[in-house]
């Protein structure tokens, strides 16, 4: 037995420390066929380089769109349910479908993932979902970066984050410069709660109303942990699709802050962009968590998108075409109202209200 006031000789590590550098190195090898996967023909280089590098291509002036963002407490639910393939396009929606609000499209994105161990496994469940939203958004999984954090994180636990980036024709940004009075408001469906609100919805649905993650909800026709992580909404390329052919003024990406909160950014000032939620029924999960959690409507309309997850400004001539095209797309869409002039004595209204009730809420 060594005495406990022996001096401990043995040479100091990494690996001691807590940091596994040949399990990074295996995660590694394992995001190569993900990153391949998720590419365009204007990146150069390959994975594990100091930097990505992209080509930009030929523009006449081209103006370069940015944006961070990570998942949030939607995290929690997925290493309770050590589900982790779909949180990365989560990652990837969050950054990209602010992008397109000014009509950029999403070239490439860089993730960053800090874990308490790195389990090379899991580090490529993740990335595979990452890898996923870039292909659904058309952009480029450029590289990233995978931390180890011993003594500051647990083991299991992991936070993700991404920045993208993107580029616009200088003539062809979209923005609130370009909304006017008489504005179409077309409104994209979300698929469920999206990356928002997980704070306010685990309180409700896991600590208040102890539901479990696995239990089946007959309501949502499958577990509760399932309907929680379904996938953030990617609307980049149907964004995109529809400004080359009709004339959209600007986007709205419906997150933190609701619609009306999000909506009242992009509307500018002398114009109210008016709502109806005549026009739509929230999905369950939003009535869920508004019953179990006697949540007032206010509450949740600026904690949740309620089943709105981006809108397209679009002049009133092309409002038929929009909704055919979104149509074709697969996208469910529908007119949720109009921009209009303030009238006198609005100078300090809300720019963007709802009106009415949900039918069948």
């Amino acid at each position: 037995m060594t005495d406990q006031n022996t001096p401990d000789t043995t040479g100091a590590s990494y690996a001691a420390a807590g940091v596994d550098i040949e399990a990074g190195d295996r995660a590694i090898d394992l995001l190569k066929g993900h990153a391949a996967r998720a590419s365009r023909p204007e990146v150069r280089g390959g994975l594990g380089g100091f930097a990505g590098l992209f080509a930009l291509g030929e523009y006449k002036n081209p103006l370069l769109a940015a944006g961070s963002d990570g998942v949030g407490t939607k995290l929690a639910v997925a290493q309770a349910m050590d589900k982790h393939d779909t949180i990365g396009i989560d990652l990837v929606a969050m950054c990209v479908d602010d992008l397109v609000v000014c009509g950029a499209e999403p070239l490439f994105l860089q993730d960053y993932i800090a874990i308490g161990k790195v389990v090379p496994e899991k580090i490529a469940e993740i990335v595979s979902g990452i890898a996923e939203g870039c292909v659904q958004s058309g952009a480029a999984l450029l590289g990233g970066e995978t931390a180890e954090h011993p003594g500051v994180m647990e083991p299991d636990h992991y936070d993700v984050s991404a920045t993208a980036v993107g580029v616009v024709e200088a003539d062809e940004l979209l923005g609130p410069d370009k909304v006017r009075p008489g504005d179409s408001i077309i409104a994209m469906a979300s698929s469920g709660l999206h990356s928002n609100g997980y704070s306010l919805a685990r309180h409700v649905l896991l600590e208040r109303a102890g539901l479990p993650l696995d239990g089946y909800i007959e309501e949502f026709d499958r577990t509760l942990g399932e309907e929680m992580l379904e996938p953030t909404r990617i609307y980049a390329k149907d964004c995109l699709a529809l400004a080359a052919e009709c004339e959209v003024h600007t986007f709205c990406h419906v997150t933190g802050g609701g619609l009306a909160g999000n909506m009242a950014r992009i509307v500018p000032e002398g114009l109210i962009a008016e709502m109806s939620r005549t026009t739509w029924t929230p999905a369950q999960i939003f009535r869920t968590i508004q019953s179990l959690g006697k949540v007032e409507q206010a509450e949740m309309e600026k904690t949740f998108n309620m089943g709105v997850g981006m809108v397209a400004v679009v002049s009133a001539a092309d409002r038929d075409r929009a909704l055919a095209m979104l149509t074709a797309r697969h996208i469910d869409a529908w007119e949720l109202g109009t921009v209009r002039a303030a009238e006198e004595g609005e100078a300090d209204a809300e720019r963007a209200t709802l009106t009415g009730s949900h039918p069948n809420y």
